[in-house]
This record gives C-alpha cells, sequence and structure tokens, in this order.
C-alpha cells in the first residue's frame, strides 16, 4: 500500500476536478474555456449552462454539426422538447375536441398532427446535431447518432452514451474555424 497523498483517481484526475461532467471545482473552465463567466464561444460546450441559455444556443447551433454539447446543454434541450409536445399535445387536443374535427385511426385530430407535424419538422435537424455534439463531447463517433434506428435498444443505447461523462478527448471534434 503506498503513502501517496492525496489519493490518485483511478483515471489520471486529481481529486476535486470535473464531477459528473461539470467544471473543476476552484473556477477553472474544462479545455481551455474563459474562466471570466462570460458565455464560451459557440464552438465549445457550455458546462453548467441555464435553462434558458440552453434554449437560445440551441437554435443559434441550429445545423452545428461538429464541435461539442455538455450534458446541461443537451438535456435542458430534451426536457424543454418534452414539454413543448406536451403542450402540443394538450392545446391541440383541446382545440379537435372543441371543433368536432375528425379523429385519424390513432383518436388524435387533424389540428394536433399539424401542430405536431410542425414542430417535428422545426426542430429535426437542430436536435440530431446536438445529439452528435453531445456524443462528441464523451468522445464517440457523432454517427452512433444512427443507433435511433434501431427500435428501443437503439434509443436505450443512445440514452446512455448522452449520459456519458465528458471527455477531454472529445477537443478532437472541436472546429473553432468553422463556427466563426
Amino acid at each position: 500500500m503506498s503513502d501517496q497523498y492525496p489519493p490518485q483517481n483511478p483515471y489520471g484526475q486529481q481529486p476535486g476536478g470535473p464531477q459528473y461532467g461539470g467544471p473543476p471545482q476552484g473556477g477553472q473552465q474544462p479545455y481551455g474555456q474563459p474562466s471570466s463567466g462570460g458565455e464560451p464561444p459557440l464552438w465549445a460546450p457550455w458546462y453548467g449552462i441555464s435553462f434558458p441559455k440552453a434554449l437560445a444556443r440551441f437554435f443559434k447551433k441550429y445545423v452545428a454539426f461538429s464541435g461539442r454539447a455538455s450534458r446541461s446543454e443537451f438535456w435542458w434541450v430534451v426536457l424543454w422538447s418534452v414539454i413543448i409536445s406536451i403542450v402540443i399535445s394538450l392545446v391541440g387536443g383541446a382545440i379537435d375536441g372543441a371543433a368536432d374535427t375528425p379523429q385519424d385511426q390513432f383518436g388524435t385530430g387533424t389540428i394536433e398532427n399539424t401542430l405536431s407535424g410542425l414542430w417535428g419538422l422545426a426542430t429535426l435537424l437542430p436536435s440530431v446535431a446536438i445529439q452528435m455534439r453531445r456524443l462528441h463531447d464523451a468522445n464517440f463517433s457523432g454517427w452512433l447518432w444512427l443507433l435511433v434506428f434501431i427500435p428501443v435498444l437503439g434509443w436505450i443505447a443512445l440514452i446512455v452514451l448522452s449520459t456519458m461523462q465528458s471527455n477531454p478527448a472529445g477537443q478532437r471534434f472541436d472546429r473553432p474555424e468553422a463556427t466563426r
């Protein structure tokens, strides 16, 4: 047994480093981000981003498939998307029910289907882009996004990969010159 202090983390990180994909303690930002409290550049992931800023950044990086997205950046957008989908279902269902519009074979009406379709089209590309950037942050290829086409098991695999801790080796996916 060694008398080494502080004890070494098996992954070579010093104690007090990034916990659960967040920034290191002591105010230092990971991967060379400014610690001045300002926004990191668009090409860099933003660790500990707030809910409204994650939404704004989601649309600023509408079809940016290169670079990385932090876990907070990704999961705030997922939460927002689920909330919007529920609101669309409730509002569309209420309008369809009040207007006595014809129901399709699944019991949903035409207004709800139209609103859901428009929402899906508006967010399809940015959703794929942020999923690919999240995979990059965990140092996986963005092409693993294609797991979405494998029912159930592929979806579970994507959820697991999306919850993985940020990996400094993911910097290889950064393209600062592409988003100036």
